[in-house]
């Protein structure tokens, strides 16, 4: 009989529980699948009870500095006490003193990266992490995040390989659809849910500029839920839209899912550097009819005119035409949100990604 895979994460599990449950179910998958995981985390974060509950054995430790010669000194008394094959750093203060505590060890070394941008093979600080010859896997969140591995010079592309977090649609059968009035709606408003940080990569100019191609009159009215939605350049926009009084921002919300399962569809207008992003994921999970762009990091999310509308990125005559055929068609928005469910239930389930992980540390032990 072999010998089990004993791996050591490193990660903080100290946010949000329902932020860091994919990534920390993952894990309690692959230890049910027989794989020895150890986690070291903050030991009072609200997750590390759900991995003791699991049998995981949790090392009350997080590196909080990048450059820290105590964390590489425990971090290498645990991988010489235990023996550890693998090494699954998740943050770059956890990889920085990982990859120094793993020196001169047998130890195989897996870094994660969860977004693009900001890796560039001419950046010497990126040899610091991701880059660092001493890493032998990086499991990246999406495709999109993997190919931007596969651009850098001087890179060995099998180093990096797309291990998606799953989630189970279990997790969002509570959500409960909230009460919408705040908004001053009018009984035959149509609602469409945009959920971000408004950041250059989620393309809300583009939507603005949408609506100027909707038809006048239609009542859909549109919530931009998340922090700075409401910049300059949108409301410059919006001056000139017929649709500048149908367009609302609630802001940062805590009630988001509540808010999403209550409208009737959902759009998410990036324009690059997405890597399965968590707004049309939730959205998705929900049963929320959704549109999307056809960036990379949403490959496989939709499958279009079926399971979700995918249009081109800045483009906002092809987005306009997406929204006014979910506004106006309320059996193609049940019948696709309900499609969307069970197709994104399948893409990204826990299991699915249980088991690519288990066969990435196989493959990588056979090396």
């Amino acid at each position: 009989m072999s010998k089990p895979i004993k791996v050591l994460v490193i990660s903080n599990y100290d946010d949000n529980y329902n932020a860091v449950r994919p990534e920390g179910e993952l894990f309690i998958g692959l230890k049910k699948e027989g794989v020895e995981v150890e986690v070291m985390t903050f030991g009072h974060a609200p997750f590390a009870a759900r991995f003791r509950e699991a049998g995981i054995r949790v090392i009350d430790f997080h590196p909080t500095k990048k450059f820290d010669r105590v964390a590489v000194r425990l971090i290498r008394e645990e991988l010489l006490k235990g023996q550890h094959q693998i090494l699954h750093l998740f943050n770059n203060p956890a990889i920085i003193t990982g990859l120094q505590a793993a020196w001169n060890l047998p130890v195989k070394v897996v870094t994660y990266r969860g977004y693009t941008g900001n890796i560039h093979w001419y950046d010497p600080t990126c040899y610091l992490t991701h880059l660092n010859p001493r890493v032998d896997k990086i499991t990246c969140l999406a495709d999109s995040v993997k190919e931007l591995f596969h651009q850098q010079l001087f890179f060995k592309k099998s180093k990096a390989v797309t291990v998606n977090k799953g989630h189970r649609l279990a997790w969002y059968e509570g959500v409960k659809a909230a009460d919408l009035s705040e908004f001053n709606l009018p009984p035959n408003a149509v609602t469409a849910s945009i959920v971000a940080n408004a950041r250059k990569m989620k393309g809300i100019p583009y939507l603005m500029e949408a609506t100027k191609l909707l038809p006048p009159d239609a009542p859909i009215h549109f919530l931009l839920i998340g922090r700075n939605m409401d910049s300059p350049e949108v409301l410059k926009i919006l001056e000139n839209s017929p649709y500048k009084d149908r367009v609302h921002f609630p802001g940062f919300r805590r009630d988001v899912l509540e808010i999403v399962k209550a409208c009737d569809f959902s759009i998410l207008p990036s324009i690059f550097g997405e890597a399965t992003p968590k707004g049309a994921l939730e959205a998705m999970f929900i049963g929320n009819p959704t549109i999307i762009t056809s960036i990379a990091g949403n490959r496989g999310m939709a499958i279009d005119g079926e399971t979700g509308l995918v249009v081109p990125p800045r483009d906002p005559a092809a987005l306009a035409k997406a929204i006014e055929k979910l506004a106006f068609d309320a059996e193609l928005r049940a019948d696709m949100g309900k499609k969307g469910q069970a197709h994104i239930a399948s893409f990204l389930s826990v299991e699915r990604s249980v088991r690519e992980m288990k066969k990435v540390y196989e493959a990588l032990l056979q090396e």
